[in-house]
């Protein structure tokens, strides 16, 4: 380890603490330390090059070195390098970004408001929505459906949302009303005997049956992500979307589409919603928005939420709620780059292009002894591991073949991540044939060697 590489190993483990890790495993091995990115690729300290198979945290589309983006921040920075969007204020950027969201999104989400991350936009969503019902005169009109195995964000509204046991433990979530529904998930939650027509019709049971008993005037909105991303990549059964879609609106119930993750043509269309055959009332959009280079979020939603908030502003005189950097110029401007940067090149349609090689290199992985049931859509994919795959029994302890796997395969230069037990890949829209074909080549060497590991230890 060079000089300079050992310095930050010991700074980060005496003074950092970092999001998703173990703190006491952390000071004992530290960080890898990345340092430059090139396309598709970043490298470590050491100069190690690594493909990044999940696009750092599902977010970059146009890859870890595109000038164009930092053109645009630095214009930016010279022009107006920060204002807000308080009290009738605003700027050039986000103004256009707004517009352009409208353009891009489905018909009837016509109206922006701007956070910095996901989470806060599932935190704002709540809000809104609370407000909302309030000003119509619903004040019981408040619980939120989700799912078991959902990724809404962190905050304590969002971790609420989101239906992930390690974003609540010990962190006395949920705390706000919310239901978490069946994951829909045929292979790990189907009933014996039971066809995937019949899973969508006892899951759409399950919803309309819970709707029922709590009450529809005390349910205020349904969220879900059209493929559940940070839950182990879980595409849903088919009719599923459209049959919520058909309950929501039956019982006046708003559809919260979490685009997340699945936006700007991670699955192969523009957006998730799209793709299934919906079209939600808000819809929350964030990482290839600006491909990660700035934090940046947006709700967009339609008239009928629109019109309930603004009313309710000029009832009480304003909109008690904002970021100091809601909307931020710099960000904006980058988001506006990155937009025309996919338009420009069709990344989204790189995606669609790549989609059958990718999801055939994926699928041909589940004849491998290790994994369960490959899964995905686009250019997203997830393995699930199993000890038996005839009982679909995980190993033990849970998640410690997946993170294994995710090791031997960052040894081999590929980044990508395990979720419990699933190893998920997100990479970059702008990847090649030939960076999918690295892909699958060392996942499978890091498949091997994780499966003579268990051979050998008698772990399977």
């Amino acid at each position: 380890m060079s000089t300079l590489s050992n310095s930050l190993h010991a700074a980060d483990v005496a003074h950092s603490i970092h999001p998703y890790t173990n703190a006491r495993l952390h000071e004992e091995q530290g960080p890898l330390i990345m340092t430059r990115g090139d396309g598709a690729r970043v490298y470590d300290s050491e100069g190690k090059e690594y493909i990044e198979g999940l696009a750092g945290l599902w977010s970059v589309a146009v890859g870890f070195s595109e000038p164009r983006l930092r053109e645009a921040a630095m214009k930016q920075m010279e022009e107006l390098p920060y204002y807000h969007s308080f009290a009738h204020k605003a700027n050039e950027p986000a103004i256009r970004l707004a517009e352009k969201l409208a353009e891009m999104t489905p018909d009837g989400l016509n109206r922006a408001f701007f956070t910095n991350s996901g989470s806060e936009a599932n935190d704002t969503v709540i809000k809104m929505v609370w407000f909302m019902n309030n000003a119509l005169g619903r004040p019981e009109k408040k619980k939120f459906l989700s799912r078991t195995k959902a990724y809404h964000g962190i905050t304590v509204a969002s971790g609420s949302l989101t239906g992930l046991p390690g974003n609540h433990r010990d962190f006395d979530l949920p705390i706000i009303p919310v239901t978490h529904l069946t994951c829909p998930h045929f292979w790990r939650n189907g009933a014996e005997g039971e066809t995937e027509a019949e899973f969508t019709a006892r899951l759409l049971t399950e919803l309309e049956e819970t709707i029922v008993a709590e009450g529809p005037d005390t349910i205020a909105a349904f969220i879900g992500e059209p493929v559940m991303g940070a839950g182990g990549v879980i595409t849903p059964p088919q009719g599923y979307w459209p049959g919520v879609a058909e309950i929501c609106a039956k019982y006046d119930i708003l559809l919260v589409s979490d685009e997340v993750i699945n936006g700007f043509g991670r699955l192969g269309a523009r957006f998730g919603c799209e793709k299934y055959g919906f079209v939600p009332d808000i819809m929350v959009v964030s990482k290839q928005l600006t491909s990660s280079y700035m934090p940046l979020a947006a709700i967009m939603m339609n008239d009928k939420v629109y019109n309930a908030i603004a009313d309710n502003t000029a009832k009480l005189g304003t909109f008690g709620h904002g970021y100091t950097t809601s909307g931020h110029p710099v960000s904006c401007a980058v988001a506006l780059e990155n937009l025309a940067i996919l338009e420009e090149r069709d990344l989204m349609g790189n995606a669609a292009r790549l989609a059958p090689l990718f999801q055939e290199k994926l699928q041909a992985l589940a004849s491998h002894p290790l994994v369960g049931e490959a899964r995905g859509v686009g250019l997203i994919g997830g393995l699930e591991l199993v000890a038996d795959k005839e009982t679909k029994a995980a190993f033990e302890p849970a998640g410690s073949m997946a993170a294994r796997v995710v090791k031997h395969a960052q040894e081999a230069g590929l980044i990508c991540r395990n979720i419990y037990e699933t190893v998920a890949l997100c990479p970059p829209l702008m990847i090649t044939e030939e960076d999918v074909e690295i892909i699958f080549a060392r996942l499978t060497q890091a498949l091997d060697q994780a499966a003579d590991w268990a051979r050998e230890t008698g772990a399977m």
